[in-house]
This record gives C-alpha cells, sequence and structure tokens, in this order.
C-alpha cells in the first residue's frame, strides 16, 4: 500500500498556470503506475493522465492534451501535473491514484490507492 498526499491546488484565473505535487509515502515509489483525476461537481470522477513507473509511457485525456503535462521524480517520491492554460471548465478536485506494477490505463477503477485530492479553482 501507498498514502498518497497531493498539494499545489488554488484559485487561477483563466490562461494560467498550476502545477499539482502528489508525494507518497510507503511501498517503493517506483513499483507504481501513476495516475491523475479529478471531479467537478455533480460529474463523475473523470481521468486526466497517466505515467509509467519509469516514465516510458504516458497518456492524457483528450481535454488537456497540449495543456497539461504529467511527470515523475521517483528519487523524491513524487508525481507533478503542469496545467498550463488552465480553463474554467479545468475546475475540479484533483486526485492522485496509484497502480501497483501494471501499465499505465484510464480506467479509475484499476488504481488502488487513492489521494484526498486537492481543489483547483479556475476564474473566468
Amino acid at each position: 500500500q501507498v498514502q498518497l498526499v497531493e498539494s499545489g491546488g488554488g484559485l487561477v484565473q483563466a490562461g494560467g498556470s498550476l502545477r499539482l505535487s502528489c508525494a507518497a509515502s510507503g511501498r517503493t515509489f517506483s513499483s507504481y503506475t501513476m495516475g491523475w483525476f479529478r471531479q467537478a461537481p455533480g460529474k463523475e470522477r473523470e481521468f486526466v493522465a497517466t505515467i509509467s513507473r519509469y516514465g516510458r509511457n504516458i497518456g492524457y485525456a483528450d481535454s488537456v492534451k497540449g495543456r497539461f503535462t504529467i511527470s515523475r521524480d521517483n528519487a523524491k517520491n513524487t508525481v507533478y501535473l503542469q496545467m498550463n492554460s488552465l480553463k474554467p471548465e479545468d475546475t475540479a478536485e484533483y486526485y492522485c491514484a496509484a497502480r501497483f506494477w501494471s501499465g499505465i490505463t484510464t480506467d479509475r477503477g484499476q488504481y488502488t490507492d487513492w489521494g484526498q485530492g486537492t481543489q483547483v479553482t479556475v476564474s473566468s
């Protein structure tokens, strides 16, 4: 099991940028594929981005492709989500998630460990 703590959320104007961080503790961080998901009020939690254990494979939702970048630093046990050109529709609670040993996936049901979330609000 791995414990995940997100940080870096906040209020930003449309067009601005934020960088989210997710710090992991517990089992060896490089054993986990990592993902970012988000959930807006009244909506289901949706996939945002995923990165494989050593960063060789990466995937993005179409809605964020070209604007968001996922990365990880296994030495720091941290995964990041750089968010640029933010839009009001990016407003949501953002969660990081971990999937032990297996490859990247957009399916939230395949992730077994979740953080508590960090709120991102984009004003127009």
